[in-house]
C-alpha cells in the first residue's frame, strides 16, 4: 500500500532487485548447509554457491545456486529477537499447504529448526523464475498486459481466500473471529508506544473504529501483505506463478487482504494515474466485481470502513517509524518524512470513517 511517487518506485526496484554477496552480519557456514541439504533436500547435489538477495527483507533470503537447480532460503535473523517474530516456520507451513493444491507457490523442499547448522532456523524452497513488478502502474508494459496481470493478481487473492484452510490442514493456523478486531488492537498500541504527537484524527479512530467493527463474516486464509512485488509473474504470460512473502499469513478476514490492495487505487501509484481505462489497468469497481464474482458475494457494502481502517493502518505502521527514529533505532531522516505523513492518514482515514458512518 505505497503512497510513493513512480521516482520512489523505480528506485526502490532498483535496490531490491537482484542479488549481492552475502552480508558480513549474515554470514554463516555454508558447508554446514550444503551438509544438511545433502541430507534433507531430495535431489540436491553440490557444489553450492550462496548470494543474498537484496532489499529489505525482516527475514533473510538467499539464492542457493547448485550445477542443476536453484534454490532459494529464508531465515530467521540473527541476534534477539522478539519471541513471535520472523517465524519462518510459519511460512513453511503455509506454503507447504497450498502448493499440493496447485496454488501458486514455490515448491517446499525442507524446514530446519536446528539452530546448530546455520545459526537460526531457515527453509529451502525452490527459485520460482519470472518477473517482480515493484511499480504498479507498470509503465514498461501495453494496456492490455496491464489489465491482465492486475486482474490475474485478484484472481490470484480469491482463489487463496476461496481455499478451506481446514481441509488443507491448516486449522489452527490462527484464531478464527474477531480478525477485524484484534488488529484494530494491535494497531492501536503500537501506534501508542510510538506517539510523538497528538493528532485528534487518530483519536477519533481510536474511539470509532472498534465500536463500528464489521461482522467477521468468514475465516479464510491471509496474506496480510498481498501486492505485485510479493509475487512472481511469468516471464511471458500474465499469470501469477508464486506467491511470496508470508510471513504475516494467518487465518482472517478476507475483506482485510482484499482491501489492502485496493488501497493502491485509493491513495497509491494506481490514484495517481488520471485515466485507468486508457492506461490499462482495471478501475476500482472492476477489480471489486471480478473478487466478488469469484468469491460468492453480492457486494461490499463496508468498503468506506475498510478504507478507514487500512488508512489508520498505514498511520500506525509509519508512526512505529517515527517511534524507533526517537528511541534510536530506526533512520532520522526517513522518519522525518513518515512524521509529516502520519497526520494526513489520520484526516484521509477520519474522512472514510465519516463516509462510513462516524460523525
Amino acid at each position: 500500500m505505497a503512497e510513493t511517487p513512480v521516482a520512489d518506485e523505480q528506485t526502490r526496484e532498483a535496490l531490491n532487485t537482484g542479488t549481492k554477496a552475502v552480508v558480513d552480519s549474515h554470514r554463516f557456514d555454508e558447508s554446514r548447509l550444503a551438509a544438511w541439504m545433502a541430507d534433507n533436500v531430495e535431489g540436491y547435489q553440490g557444489p553450492l554457491e550462496v548470494r543474498q538477495f537484496k532489499g529489505g527483507q525482516s527475514n533473510p533470503t538467499y539464492q542457493l545456486i547448485t550445477p542443476s537447480r536453484t534454490y532459494v532460503m529464508r531465515r530467521k535473523p540473527p541476534g534477539k529477537l522478539l519471541p513471535s517474530a520472523h517465524a519462518v516456520d510459519r511460512e513453511f507451513r503455509v506454503i507447504s499447504a497450498l502448493h499440493p493444491t496447485g496454488f501458486p507457490v514455490a515448491k517446499p523442499y525442507g524446514l530446519c529448526v536446528d539452530d546448530g547448522v546455520i545459526g537460526t532456523m531457515f527453509y529451502v524452497m525452490e527459485m520460482v523464475e519470472g518477473r517482480i513488478l515493484w511499480d504498479q502502474s507498470l509503465p514498461a508494459y501495453e494496456s492490455a498486459e496491464r489489465h491482465a496481470i492486475h486482474m490475474a493478481s485478484i484472481r490470484t487473492l480469491a482463489a487463496l481466500h476461496n481455499t478451506d484452510y481446514k481441509a488443507v490442514g491448516l486449522e489452527g493456523f490462527g484464531r478464527p473471529g474477531n480478525y477485524m478486531a484484534r488488529q484494530i488492537d494491535r494497531w492501536t498500541k503500537q501506534y501508542k508506544a510510538s506517539e510523538t504527537q497528538r493528532i485528534e484524527s487518530i483519536e477519533r479512530l481510536i474511539d470509532w473504529l472498534p465500536k463500528s467493527v464489521p461482522d467477521d463474516d468468514q475465516t479464510t486464509i491471509v496474506h496480510a501483505d498481498y501486492r505485485l512485488d510479493n509475487m512472481v509473474i511469468h516471464a511471458t504470460e500474465p499469470r501469477v506463478v508464486a506467491v511470496l512473502d508470508w510471513e504475516l499469513s494467518t487465518l482472517g478476514n478476507p475483506l482485510a487482504d482484499f482491501t489492502y490492495v485496493l488501497m493502491q487505487w485509493v491513495n497509491g501509484t494506481i490514484a495517481t494515474i488520471p485515466d485507468l481505462k486508457a492506461h490499462g489497468i482495471p478501475t476500482m469497481e472492476e477489480v471489486v466485481a471480478e473478487y466478488c464474482r469469484l468469491t460468492g458475494r453480492a457486494g461490499l457494502p463496508e468498503l468506506n470502513w475498510f478504507f478507514a481502517y487500512n488508512s489508520f493502518r498505514l498511520a500506525g505502521i509509519l508512526q512505529g517509524i517515527v517511534g524507533r527514529a526517537r528511541d534510536g533505532t530506526a533512520n532520522s531522516p526517513q522518519a522525518a518524512a513518515m512524521e509529516a505523513r502520519v497526520p494526513l492518514l489520520g484526516e484521509a482515514a477520519w474522512n472514510f470513517a465519516k463516509l462510513a458512518g462516524a460523525s
